[in-house]
């Protein structure tokens, strides 16, 4: 769009300047205006049809014919000059837009306008200066549409090659991720085979111990027996965490800030204040943390002009685990609670946090806090 209206700009310049160049009783003839007012109104239409080969040939082809009768038929001097700059601008427009056959066909038109003159008698260009000023126009406009090709030819690799890259890494991320899963459900396996076996055998020998054992070994007994099934119960949860999918937690934060800046060019400032990373959340507590933080980015994606993002994290007096995610702003926004932003404050408060939004001026900010709580579920 910025093209067009350069375009549009330097054609009204020439168009201006050869029309004052004209004497005042021949610019202000009432044909002339109309010529004019034609030529505009088929350099406006180009645009429209640049899908359309035949027609912005016609259509660029009238526009030179136009420009001949208005500025170039029973006038030659000083004028002639800016209308050769009009020619310039349509052939210049017709190498941009046109196929090269179709150019070259707009090319020949205009030599014809620059000679048309001579053909009734009026004052005209030479021939072989006509000849040679199309020659070099020419040349210079075809250099220009081999560099254009080629210029477009190397964004298509380029984009063929990012493409492919980001499909790569992608692919890298699912195999590491399912490589990582399968490693784990392994060892969970065979935690559970030969630890958890063992466990459930020894509370068997301990209990018929229990039964054969005296009134004053009987309560040593049931404390080893406490003890061995205590020990069970947390060879099973470390054994169901091991075969959950990996999600949540300070690691996946740091995988999806990463892929974010690799793959869609973000700009993300990640500050991780003392106690922060030592901080002992629930793997509730966690998830959300991570989910909070990847709709906040995602929103920052899909509406923010600007990619660039800041996240801390801190734990101020161990006693609160703090995240903040700022997305500064060109303008204003009206916050709007939607879908995204109401299931990010569920998630937070269900695991017993809050959740703030807040649009200043310029930033968003979205701020959760999260309780740290000690063993037997108080706070700290």
């Amino acid at each position: 769009m910025r093209s067009y209206w350069i375009w549009l700009l330097f054609m009204v310049a020439a168009w201006l300047c050869a029309w004052l160049s004209l004497p005042v009783e021949e610019a202000l003839k009432p044909w002339r205006l109309v010529v004019a007012a034609l030529f505009f109104m088929l350099y406006f239409i180009a645009p429209l049809l640049r899908n359309r080969p035949v027609w912005l040939t016609s259509t660029l082809i009238g526009a030179s014919i136009l420009a001949t009768v208005a500025l170039q038929l029973e006038y030659t001097g000083e004028h002639s000059l800016y209308v050769l700059l009009i020619y310039s601008l349509l052939a210049g427009k017709a190498i941009y837009r046109l196929p090269p056959i179709h150019a070259v066909i707009v090319g020949i038109a205009l030599l014809s306008n620059l000679l048309a003159p001579s053909w009734f008698g009026y004052p005209s260009f030479p021939p072989m200066f006509a000849i040679l000023l199309a020659a070099i126009h020419a040349t210079g406009l075809a250099v220009y549409s081999h560099a254009k090709t080629n210029m477009e030819a190397t964004d298509l690799r380029n984009d063929v090659l990012l493409s492919e890259y980001r499909a790569m890494k992608r692919r890298i991320v699912t195999n590491e991720k399912a490589a990582r899963q399968e490693e784990r459900t392994q060892i969970a396996r065979d935690i559970h085979d030969s630890v958890g076996h063992k466990l459930t055998a020894l509370l068997m020998q301990l209990e018929v111990l229990r039964m054969q054992a005296d009134e004053q070994l009987a309560p040593r007994v049931t404390e080893l027996k406490e003890l061995a099934r205590e020990s069970l119960e947390e060879t099973r949860s470390a054994v169901k965490s091991l075969k959950q999918p990996e999600t949540g937690g300070l690691t996946a934060i740091l995988n999806m800030i990463r892929k974010l800046e690799a793959e869609q060019f973000m700009r993300v400032h990640f500050t991780v204040q003392h106690g922060a990373l030592s901080a002992p959340l629930r793997a509730s507590q966690s998830f959300a943390v991570y989910r909070a933080v990847q709709e906040a980015l995602t929103n920052l994606m899909k509406h923010s002009e600007s990619k660039e993002a800041f996240i801390t994290f801190e734990a101020p007096g161990g006693g609160i685990f703090r995240f903040e995610v700022v997305n500064r702003l060109k303008n204003k926004v009206v916050v709007r609670e939607g879908f995204g932003l109401r299931s990010m404050r569920e998630r937070i408060e269900e695991a017993g946090g809050t959740l703030e939004v807040v649009a200043y001026p310029d930033s968003f900010v979205i701020r959760g806090v999260m309780p740290i709580l000690k063993e037997g579920g108080e706070t700290l």
